[in-house]
């Protein structure tokens, strides 16, 4: 497949700004890979397609709030810093991204809060676009990440053209996060409500969490046309024991295995054994999923709809078909569903 075979007319208008004012009252459209017949739903009627012993599999991680914005030493030029991951605990030490990248050296200082209460010195430029940074904080541990959050913003993506919001704090986040280490949410389970999931949980579906602490890799765009040529970056994922007895016993009973959003499909599709059965893991992924794929363990997915030339487009169009998933979406913008992060939702079955 080709990069070029992933574009689409999207108009910007289509682009959610906004979630809904329910999590569960989205649109939802479903449609069946084998045959493309599509139907237009709300999302809380998702549990209409899950019977008894079905598992639907959930991604806990955390979104924390990555971005800061600071001053550079001497010239006083706004810097935006994009916090990664946490690179030394002690040492205060961050992996980061910085716009503009060009104007920042090893050495330089950057400044943040009102009152500058927080220093950091650039120590490291690991990539043309990515540095590490030293925080210097003289106290507690606690206190440091407490400034350092308190100081943050909450990471929506450049895509959504508006200033961050208070209801971002808490609606860029699933209502079961839960492990802290993602930069942008799994946004296919911001639909799930407390009484959506407390109705499935009524009807006998089982739930299995596991944990893929998403970076910015979702966001960076593929600029190879072979896409055997992409590399994705890593991320870090935890698939624990009691998620694989239960995904591994739905499959051997046959029953529906979904998986709710990419991250999720991703984290199983990154530990199968030969017979095609989810196995634990601790470790990180590099999995880059696009058409043809033969996928392993779900037989279902949930995702939001994404954007032109995305990889996440991209693993959903191997997992419904290329050709199933293109007209879909050529239909989600005539019937103007919302697309991107904060958009409706679509499950294949």
């Amino acid at each position: 497949m080709k990069l070029s075979q992933f574009n689409y007319q999207l108009p910007e208008e289509l682009i959610a700004l906004h979630p809904s004012n329910n999590r569960d009252e989205s649109r939802m459209l479903v449609v069946d890979k084998k045959t493309g017949k599509i139907e237009h739903k709300l999302f809380k009627d998702v549990i209409d397609y899950f019977e008894d012993q079905d598992v639907m599999i959930f991604n806990n991680t955390k979104v924390f709030p990555a971005r800061l914005y600071g001053n550079k030493e001497k010239t006083g030029a706004k810097i935006e810093v994009f916090l990664l991951r946490e690179l030394n605990k002690d040492q205060r030490l961050w992996d980061v991204l910085v716009d503009p990248a060009r104007k920042i050296r090893i050495g330089n200082k950057l400044y943040f809060g009102d009152d500058d209460s927080l220093v950091a010195e650039v120590i490291d430029n690991t990539t043309s676009r990515g540095r590490t940074l030293r925080f210097l904080f003289d106290g507690e541990y606690d206190d440091f990440k407490a400034t350092l959050y308190q100081l943050g913003e909450t990471p929506l993506p450049k895509f959504i053209k508006r200033d961050v919001q208070p209801e971002d704090a808490e609606r860029y986040q699933t209502i079961y996060a839960k492990h802290e280490g993602a930069v942008a949410a799994p946004t296919a389970g911001m639909h799930f409500s407390r009484e959506l999931l407390k109705r499935l949980e009524i009807k006998g579906v089982n739930f299995a969490k596991v944990t893929l602490h998403v970076g910015l890799g979702n966001f960076r765009s593929v600029d190879v046309e072979d896409l055997t040529k992409h590399k994705v970056d890593s991320e870090q994922i935890f698939i624990s024991e009691k998620a694989v007895n239960i995904i591994n016993n739905a499959k051997e009973g046959r029953h529906n295995v979904c998986a709710v959003g990419t991250t999720v499909m991703r984290t199983l599709e990154s530990s199968v054994t030969t017979q095609g059965l989810l196995k634990p893991y601790e470790g990180w992924t590099n999995k880059f999923i696009f058409p043809p794929y033969d996928f392993s363990v779900a037989n279902r997915m949930i995702s939001n709809f994404h954007l032109p030339y995305s990889t996440l487009l991209m693993m959903v169009s191997a997992f419904g078909g290329y050709d199933i998933i293109s007209n879909t979406y050529n239909v989600a913008v005539k019937e103007k569903y919302r697309f991107g992060t904060y958009g409706d939702a679509m499950l294949i079955i």
